[in-house]
């Protein structure tokens, strides 16, 4: 991360292309930096002139009189690699590439950018472009911009893909006072981006909040995955808030599935959004109206709101907002409505919306809303103010204003009016109360500050334990795929698509082949009447569309007739379609819901889930939900519970009964294990997936395979932007006693194991481990151990069995730090695993991760009184540091 400081602090900077003509784009640019010369030193780069301004002027980088830390760019494309060679062999860290002409200009540009990023790997330089607007730090006083206007300082960190939005929405933020932390033009993002910048401000102390105009993740896999593990990294701590233009259902014309035809970028986006805990806005408003308050602990449990309001047509206004976006009007308790009637007038509404009417006082509005939030139903309040009566906005803030400090659920506030209600907004600005001159935008904040508590909730939730399956025989699909794609096939048959599921726990009917119509009489009697017949070709993913679906056969001559009609419709769909027959399976009659499952892989953000209604509608309605793998129980379950069909399959429909939640979680769960074991799976398609009481078969599957992953056996893992369990990681031990353990990385799953691991700890093993007694073992604590990114963290477990009850009796873990280059560890043993050679076990397999990862060393913080630590690592080759009476730091280079 230091380099990444180098773009924000800079101790020294060169401006390469820097100029006095009136104009010119390095003339702004040095104009800008030149603002902060009493806090560094700038050098002017231009072989055309001796000085600029006041400042001497140098012809190139080498001739400059010291390494600059910083170098900002602003020459013609073709003179930037070169430059950038120049800078790398001058020392320089961190590189600003305001030019424009690469990959946007087409070949040539793209050239240039490989050799920028030839260079920058051989010098250990960073860079942010080319193409971009700059990049501005007000608490450093840095403006390395070529915006006509600076930002003033402010806890919110701004990254743009659009040089053009920046500077726009620079300027809005300066009419409105908003402060920045950071502002950042990211351009092409050649080297630096949004998962480098998340994790250098999601560190930094200056920043409370980090907003992003997004375009697209980036060029590759590599961009997508970073922003996820970053995102993910800081959910707890830092709201992400993200605006993704372009909501659109692309172009699906060479789709092969309805997975395919249904899943288009947008919700793409949605489900990486989710999954990293950000937050997705639809305006630029929403951004920084998300920023003011997402870093607050009081944020909403539920949907319910609460509107208190002193004029009717607004609340109405509110309450179609509120509804229309999925939001809940709490229902009001006989106990709130009889406490509420006691002090506002007889007529008011009874009801919610709580029309305190126009002449209320103050003193009303304060009463209103701590008897409403008081009610159980109610998860926040939005409260309308309209210039009537005698109250007056300021005395109406100023009381509730009071009031808020005591409460622990959100309050937003709808100030509607010019000139003396701008003063009563400002007051509660000033008082970090969310507040707004309309009431649609306070509902759409408190529905994104709900969007953005259940997200985290949903994310940390504890699953529930799915039996821990490792290593599906999967070997001797990989070769059937690599002969179906030899054989110019890329669309799997149906027998072989089934036999991806069953291999991973999906049960399905069985197809056999019959090649005419003879064999598929014989078949049918063999299989039983009733029966399925579908059309077998690789050229025909729709089988419907053609004609090449016939249900419920009874008879040998319905076979017969059903084999000639489907050749004939086939034929006439398609005349080129090579046929090898029909399937004949059997007739499956005894379910309930017709549902479709299905994935689909993007160069980019890699693969998704899909889940929703199924048959051969389902691109009709499309009542979808998507989500990223791997998936455990819970986030399949938030899948499922984003679709409309949810409600009907949870609660029943007319005479059809409620399903087998669990079974469908844990198909959905089979299917993220087979698309993590399958880089080679370019679209798959379980659809009709039939759900019947404690019954879940998949009756059609279609797999289309992705010619390039398989023809360059792709690394198994490398097409997800989540790293998936590590299941390499997984070895029984046997302690120096005798007692087995199993060692293997620790999941979301093992919350309550983690819990009575803790909370059994003598108080001398807890002070050792945590350095204090720990007594109050709460979720968040928990979820923090047990739910991690296996990209930037490691936690291995010691599992033990003993009558049939499992524990944990040991966790070592390794935390990497932002930038990759070393990692803190620790350990801790169940008192009686102690001095059993278990610590020193889990800690070997750490430092063989440590080293797996690149780490250069590795450290932990010991008390000093812990003997037992600092001689476990005196055996295992540390070195140790004083750093005070009390503690001690080891460290082992790598």
């Amino acid at each position: 991360m230091e380099k990444i400081k180098s773009f924000f602090e800079p101790q020294s900077v060169a401006v390469v292309g820097a100029t006095d003509r009136e104009g010119a784009v390095g003339r702004t640019v040095l104009e800008n930096i030149i603002v902060s010369r009493d806090s560094r030193k700038i050098y002017p780069v231009n072989p055309k002139r001796d000085h600029i301004f006041d400042l001497k002027c140098y012809p190139d980088i080498a001739s400059l009189p010291e390494t600059p830390e910083l170098a900002v760019i602003i020459t013609p494309a073709a003179t930037v690699p070169e430059i950038v060679s120049d800078c790398g062999k001058k020392g320089t860290k961190a590189i600003l590439i305001i030019s424009a002409g690469f990959k946007e200009a087409g070949a040539e540009g793209r050239e240039r950018e490989a050799k920028i990023l030839e260079h920058a790997r051989k010098y250990g330089m960073r860079i942010i472009g080319p193409n971009c607007l700059g990049v501005i730090r007000p608490v450093a006083n840095l403006n390395a911009t070529f915006a006509n206007k600076t930002a003033r300082p402010g806890r919110v960190a701004f990254l743009s893909q659009s040089g053009a939005l920046g500077t726009a929405v620079l300027d809005w933020a300066v009419s409105r006072n908003i402060g920045f932390s950071a502002f950042v033009s990211l351009g092409s993002m050649l080297d630096v981006d949004f998962g480098d910048l998340i994790d250098y401000f999601g560190a930094d102390p200056q920043t409370r909040s980090i907003l992003i105009y997004l375009e697209s993740l980036g060029n590759d896999l590599r961009n997508a995955k970073k922003f996820m593990s970053a995102a993910r990294g800081f959910a707890r701590t830092k709201p992400v808030i993200v605006i993704k233009p372009g909501k659109f259902q692309e172009s699906m014309a060479a789709a092969r599935s309805h997975t395919g035809a249904m899943v288009g970028e947008d919700l793409y986006y949605d489900a990486v959004f989710n999954r990293a805990g950000a937050v997705r806005v639809e305006e630029i408003e929403d951004l920084f109206n998300c920023a003011s308050i997402l870093n607050t602990t009081v944020l909403p449990k539920a949907p319910n709101l609460a509107i208190i309001t002193n004029a009717g047509g607004p609340a109405v206004l509110a309450t179609d907002a509120l509804i229309s976006r999925g939001g809940k009007l709490a229902q009001l308790s006989k106990e709130t409505i009889s406490a509420l009637s006691e002090f506002l007038p007889p007529y008011w509404s009874k009801a919610n919306p709580v029309d305190i009417l126009g002449d209320a006082a103050p003193e009303t509005y304060v009463k209103a809303i701590e008897t409403t939030l008081k009610d159980p139903n109610v998860s926040g309040a939005v409260v309308i103010y309209t210039p009537q009566g005698q109250a007056t906005p300021m005395d109406v803030a100023r009381a509730i204003v009071k009031h808020a400090k005591k409460t622990t659920k959100p309050i937003l506030a709808a100030m509607m009016g010019s000139e003396d209600v701008a003063k009563a907004r400002k007051l509660f600005y000033d008082n970090n109360i969310p507040t707004y001159e309309f009431p649609e935008e306070a509902i759409r904040t408190y529905l994104y500050m709900y969007q953005y508590a259940r997200n985290l909730e949903m994310l940390y939730e504890t699953p529930e334990d799915l039996p821990l399956e490792l290593g599906a025989p999967k070997n001797y699909l990989k070769i059937m795929t690599r002969k179906s794609v030899k054989a110019g096939k890329t669309l799997l048959n149906e027998e072989d698509s089934k036999k991806l599921l069953t291999t991973y726990g999906i049960a399905s009917t069985t197809p056999h082949l019959a090649r005419n119509q003879e064999e598929a009489i014989t078949i049918a009697s063999e299989q039983g009447y009733p029966v399925v017949m579908k059309i077998v070709s690789p050229d025909i993913s729709h089988k419907s569309d053609a004609g090449g679906v016939k249900l419920n056969l009874t008879t040998d001559a319905e076979v017969k007739k059903a084999f000639q009609e489907m050749m004939e419709s086939v034929a006439k769909y398609d005349p080129k379609a090579r046929i090898d027959g029909v399937s004949i399976q059997k007739m499956i009659t005894d379910y309930d819901y017709e549902l479709i499952v299905g994935s689909k892989k993007d160069p980019v953000l890699g693969p998704v889930i899909m889940f929703g209604l199924g048959g051969t509608e389902a691109e009709f309605f499309k009542d979808v939900a998507v989500g990223v793998p791997p998936l455990n129980q819970s986030l399949a379950r938030r899948i499922l519970e984003q679709t409309k069909t949810y409600k009907m399959l949870s609660q029943g429909f007319r005479a059809k009964p409620p399903v087998n939640l669990r079974l469908l979680d844990e198909t959905l769960v089979r299917v993220s294990n087979l698309i993590i074991d399958f880089p080679e799976i370019k679209e798959l398609d379980i659809n009709p997936l039939v759900v019947g009481k404690n019954m879940v078969i998949a009756l059609d599957a279609r797999v289309v395979l992705d010619e390039e992953a398989v023809k360059k056996d792709a690394e198994e893992h490398g097409h997800l932007i989540i790293s998936p369990y590590p299941t390499k990681y997984v070895q029984p031990w046997r302690c120096r006693d005798g007692r087995q353990v199993l060692l293997r990385p620790i999941r979301p799953e093992d919350e309550p194991l983690e819990y009575e691991l803790i909370a059994n700890l003598s108080p001398e093993s807890s002070r050792y481990r945590f350095f204090y007694i720990l007594r109050d073992i709460t979720h968040e604590m928990l979820t923090r151990f047990c739910n991690i990114d296996y990209e930037r963290e490691m936690a291995i477990i010691a599992e033990y069995t003993a009558n049939n009850k499992r524990r944990n009796v040991g966790v070592g873990r390794l935390i990497i730090s932002p930038g990759g280059d070393t990692g803190e560890f620790a350990i801790v043993i169940a008192d009686d695993f102690q001095r059993n050679g278990l610590g020193l076990k889990i800690s070997d397999i750490l430092i063989g991760i440590a080293r797996e990862k690149g780490l250069s060393s590795i450290y932990a913080i010991v008390l000093n009184e812990n003997r037992g630590m600092l001689n476990l690592a005196k055996k295992l080759g540390f070195s140790v540091e004083t750093l005070s009476a009390e503690e001690s730091r080891i460290i082992l280079e790598l």
